[in-house]
């Protein structure tokens, strides 16, 4: 019998996984391609034959998904797997329309098939649009954890973007270990945080072997999500984060809504920021989703070390980047500081931007006056540093959860908008971690019996 050949839509991350586990050892399948999108310099280069397995021992090429079409027609697809998320449903069905006109199938693989079951307990914590809350909350559950005796691995999302073959396994213990992977700036926003908190972070490209490191150093393994992906892991407790200040995305964003029927609890974050009504209105999707849920409500509020250096001053806004990209925010940590402590001005920064940048702003119109902080490369962080320096302002207020000085020279003054996850009223993510905990038999410490 002829293979299937196939084709996997993605981002340098689910794609690659979904492979591993579904089509990698299938000699049914013949996947001839990977294509990228989302993420800039992740096309032109090839799934390492270290990584692609026995039947792909010259690895797998990496298109740009802009030559779907003739992509299909060139290698006489027959099958196209759609692998990356935080995007519409009208976006998925395009792609369906591009695969079907030309022939092909069109597949969205489910959790039955890629999610890897753990000897260990997992929690998951995901959300249904990128810039819903996911760290904040996943810090939160992890000290719940920690505070109650069990040694946590968090495994992060992939963002492989470098050298494939290196970064199979990747294990952050120390902030050194962030040079020593060359991490960019959107892995640096979220492994720092944990890293600090004196949590042990694993990602990269094999989720297997990272799940067999993380078992034998933890008790419990807690899935922190990107985008609004879903599990690569099979969790135990599966926690979503909600946004009522993108009421309706929840419903129509892929694959957010299948977290969202699939939850056991739900956080309805940022109720201290959205519109009553709208926090309202997203219970009752929520209810009508997945009446099961347990709903939790929280805000995220944000701080500022140097308010002094913001009221009354012209400030710059340097937000997480795939928040206000393909993650559609508005605005962010720092702008909401540079609002309540009453910020003179908030600089346009797109008359300053030079090279990526001036791209960035171009694929994103919609961005507005704020800098989101692009780090896929060394040329985007040394552009990064270029538009900072020629906005004319007197603070950057940095938005993203990481020290940006240590990666970009900034001669402004700067100050850091932080944010926590705090719950409110009741229930709460303690009472959530600690039902689970007391039902859960196989989330004992390691070395301590059941009996003891």
């Amino acid at each position: 019998m002829d293979r299937i050949r196939t084709l996997i839509l993605g981002a340098a991350g689910r794609d690659f996984h979904n492979f591993n586990v579904v089509y990698r050892d299938d000699a049914r399948y013949d996947v001839v391609g990977f294509t990228a999108a989302q993420i800039p310099n992740i096309a032109d280069r090839r799934y390492p034959p270290e990584l692609a397995g026995r039947l792909y021992p010259a690895g797998i090429p990496i298109f740009d998904e802009a030559g779907l079409p003739a992509l299909i027609g060139a290698h006489a697809v027959r099958q196209v797997v759609f692998s990356y998320s935080d995007v519409s449903y009208v976006y998925v069905m395009h792609r369906s329309a591009i695969a079907n006109a030309a022939g092909a199938d069109f597949v969205l693989l489910g959790p039955g098939v890629t999610m890897l079951t753990s000897r260990k307990p997992v929690i998951s914590i995901c959300a249904v649009r990128t810039g819903a809350g996911k760290s904040q909350t996943t810090r939160r559950v992890a000290r719940l954890l920690q505070d109650g005796g069990r040694k946590v691995a968090v495994v992060r999302h992939p963002m492989p973007y470098g050298d494939l073959v290196a970064q199979r396994v990747q294990r952050f213990v120390t902030l050194a270990d962030l040079a020593r992977h060359h991490c960019t700036i959107e892995e640096i926003e979220e492994y720092e945080p944990h890293i600090v908190a004196g949590t042990t972070v694993y990602a990269g490209v094999d989720y297997a072997a990272i799940l067999k490191d993380a078992e034998s150093a933890a008790d419990v393994i807690l899935w922190d999500g990107g985008n609004n992906d879903f599990s690569f892991y099979r969790p135990d407790l599966h926690i979503v984060v909600a946004d009522p200040l993108r009421l309706g995305n929840e419903l129509t964003y892929y694959p957010g809504e299948a977290n969202l029927r699939m939850a056991d609890v739900v956080v309805i974050n940022k109720i201290d920021t959205a519109d009553l009504q709208a926090t309202e209105e997203l219970r009752r999707h929520i209810r009508g989703a997945n009446p099961r849920a347990t709903i939790v409500e929280a805000a995220s509020p944000v701080t500022a070390d140097h308010p002094e250096r913001v009221t009354g001053r012209r400030v710059l806004v340097v937000e997480d980047g795939p928040t206000v990209t393909h993650g559609e925010m508005r605005f962010g940590a720092g702008t909401v500081i540079a609002r309540k402590l009453g910020a003179r001005e908030i600089v346009d920064p797109r008359p300053f931007a030079v090279g990526s940048l001036a791209e960035t702003f171009k694929t994103y119109p919609a961005i507005g006056t704020l800098l989101p902080a692009m780090g896929y490369g060394d040329q985007q962080v040394r552009d990064l540093e270029a538009t900072i320096a020629r906005v004319p302002c007197d603070t950057v207020i940095v938005g993203t959860p990481i020290d940006l000085t240590r990666l970009v020279t900034i001669h402004q003054l700067v100050v850091r908008a932080r944010y926590e996850l705090q719950e409110i009223g009741q229930p709460t993510l303690a009472d959530v971690v600690a039902g689970f905990l007391a039902r859960a038999p196989h989330a004992v410490p390691v070395g301590v019996t059941q009996e003891g």
